[in-house]
């Protein structure tokens, strides 16, 4: 039988106070990846981290966790972080739920390549917003990892540029932006629960959807969807969070610990994110989808088409000086 979000929390919980014997401090993670750290980013990233502040710190901090959604979903994992149900979450899109401001690195062909998104996030600006956030959500951020660049699949016909999209019916997550960017591209955004994806595209719901390639390659869309557009629309970032509380309740050392844990993690979920997009792209070619790299002036009517209706939603949901600046650091690092 399955146990219920709330009955599992509660265990979680139980297993913390009763493992104080065991160990001086106990620190909970939850995410809804695999846990295997080969084929996933954050099941590799919890995994480093986890090893690394418990042999660091010979054994006093013992980390526990809990992937696959154990914990329940993103957004749960946020909520259970913040009420300190769980210590920590590493969570993508969620994170924007409760600091808006996030939101501005999903802004439609932001970062030109993974190198400059890395530079951006951990330059001043992935500082800054970490800041903010904390303030906001009562959630650090100790590092950003990578969920990858999201193309866009179909089962009806090649995508090279915009126009190619028009009337074709695109699942995207249940997020208004997604919504916004599709919609501006000339398809019907139609928001489907991760779930009901697949059920969705083989039903013939929706004409496609949009994901990273090794997400593509993982539920094997290959299957029923025929076209894939490398057109790299958003740049997804994980992020490795930490109740405050909990973090503060640590000691100076232990602080260091963690943090040290977290940037490794980071980088190897980013690693491992990378090594599987390049894995699945060579995957989903032999297993017989079309493969469509827009060109430079094709990719440029994407951004044209896409970026300014979702700046246009993100003004009236943030600052408009964090758009300024995100797009600021962009350009600075692409210089680079």
């Amino acid at each position: 039988m399955k146990l219920t979000k709330k009955l599992m929390l509660s265990l979680v919980a139980a297993g913390v106070a009763s493992a104080v014997s065991a160990a001086d401090i106990t620190l909970t993670i939850g995410h809804v990846d695999p846990q295997e750290w080969t084929t996933s980013k954050k099941g590799a990233a919890t995994e480093v981290f986890k090893n690394l502040v418990e042999a660091e710190s010979g054994g006093r901090i013992e980390v526990n966790v809990y992937p696959a959604s154990q914990l329940g979903g993103e957004t749960d994992l946020v909520q259970s972080a913040q009420e300190g149900m769980i210590s920590m979450a590493m969570v993508s899109g969620a994170f924007a739920k409760v600091c808006k401001e996030a939101a501005v690195l999903e802004i439609p062909y932001l970062f030109p390549s993974a190198p400059v998104a890395w530079e951006v996030l951990d330059g001043q600006f992935g500082k800054d917003l970490s800041a903010h956030c904390l303030e906001q959500t009562g959630l650090r951020t100790l590092a950003y990892g990578e969920t990858g660049f999201r193309n866009f699949t179909n089962s009806k016909r090649p995508v090279a540029e915009p126009a190619d999209l028009d009337g074709l019916k695109i699942r995207v997550m249940t997020l208004p932006l997604y919504v916004e960017m599709v919609k501006a591209m000339g398809a019907e955004p139609t928001p489907i629960a991760w779930p009901e994806v697949p059920s969705a595209l083989t039903t013939g719901v929706v004409d496609g959807q949009e994901n990273p390639v090794s997400v593509i390659h993982a539920n094997k869309f290959y299957e029923f969807q025929k076209y894939l557009t490398l057109d790299g629309h958003v740049y997804g970032t994980d992020f490795l969070l930490i109740n405050e509380d909990v973090y503060a309740s640590l000691s100076e050392a232990d602080r260091a610990i963690v943090d040290r844990a977290a940037k490794v993690a980071g980088t190897l979920g980013r690693a491992i994110q990378q090594f599987n997009s390049a894995k699945g792209l060579k995957a989903l070619a032999e297993n017989g989808m079309t493969i469509t790299t827009p060109t430079a002036e094709q990719l440029a009517k994407f951004q044209a088409a896409a970026q300014p209706a979702v700046i246009d939603w993100l003004k009236g949901e943030v600052d408009p000086q964090w758009i300024d600046r995100v797009q600021s650091a962009v350009q600075q690092a692409s210089a680079n």
